[in-house]
């Protein structure tokens, strides 16, 4: 995952914690670019208030935890609620209509959680501190992921991946996903991510070997153009934390997770 613009946003996770407006400067729900014309909210303030949304704690090892009562996990519950209800019905009109429904997941911060990277790190990124993190393979769930991948499958939905993860971070990225019971089509046929060295024959016009191009969008909905129209499948529903995980089309659906602390173009 590369972090082309790591900042502490609002973003709707922090709309819905209680405040949509913080102020002058303040970001909103639906805004994806920054807003530099007026004096942006105090960070320290905005810290503080992205620990209450998550109901941030350190567990006994000193990691840094989200909290199954705190209003980022009820926000992912509703979300999870909805898409439920939404991947039953699809799935049964798509597979009436003979055809094959299929959902996409990002990774990090839709499945995975970062949040104890973001707190040691103070919410900046560095490729070599977040290598290594990524390759511990021990961050936690993002509540109910697990869950909601397991009740695709369960649906008779494929399960894709589409993560700006590099292709050197693939067998820590299923370790991981094995550990917290995402144990659904981990292998390369379901899985993408970013080749750089080798990048697919679908993301030509903007990817050669050696010469990546892509931008965020373009890279994940050209793997899920490749998805529907090489594959065979229609995405039902595409969830992301990023509007860049979404952007771009190639889904019936797209769910938006809640992410304050970065931002990625």
């Amino acid at each position: 995952m590369h972090k082309s613009l790591r900042i502490a946003a609002v973003t709707a996770a922090c709309a819905l914690a209680g405040g949509a407006l913080y102020g002058a400067g303040a970001a909103t729900a639906d805004q994806t670019t920054a807003n530099s014309t007026q004096e942006p909210y105090n960070i320290g303030l905005l810290v503080k208030d992205i620990d209450t949304y998550y109901g941030t704690h350190a567990d006994a090892s000193g990691v840094y935890q989200a909290s199954p009562d705190s209003q980022y996990a009820q926000d992912l519950a509703d979300i999870d609620a909805d898409a439920m209800r939404y991947i039953d019905k699809a799935a049964r009109k798509a597979q009436h209509r003979g055809e094959k429904p299929a959902v996409v997941f990002d990774i990090d911060d839709t499945l995975l959680l970062s949040l104890d990277y973001e707190k040691r790190y103070n919410y900046t990124f560095n490729p070599a501190t977040w290598a290594d993190y990524v390759n511990r393979a021990d961050r936690p769930a993002v509540f109910g992921s697990p869950e909601l991948v397991r009740y695709a499958e369960s649906k008779g939905v494929e399960v894709f991946y589409n993560s700006g993860l590099g292709e050197s971070q693939r067998a820590a990225a299923v370790a991981n996903l094995k550990k917290i019971g995402a144990d659904v089509n981990l292998d390369t046929d379901h899985m993408f991510l970013k080749d750089k060295a080798n990048p697919p024959a679908y993301l030509s016009d903007c990817a050669t070997p050696g010469a990546w191009n892509c931008t965020t969008v373009q890279y994940k909905s050209g793997t899920r153009e490749h998805i529907e129209d090489d594959l065979g499948y229609d995405i039902i529903a595409n969830f992301g934390d990023q509007y860049s995980d979404l952007d771009g089309g190639h889904a019936d659906r797209t769910y938006k997770l809640p992410n304050p602390t970065y931002f990625v173009s």
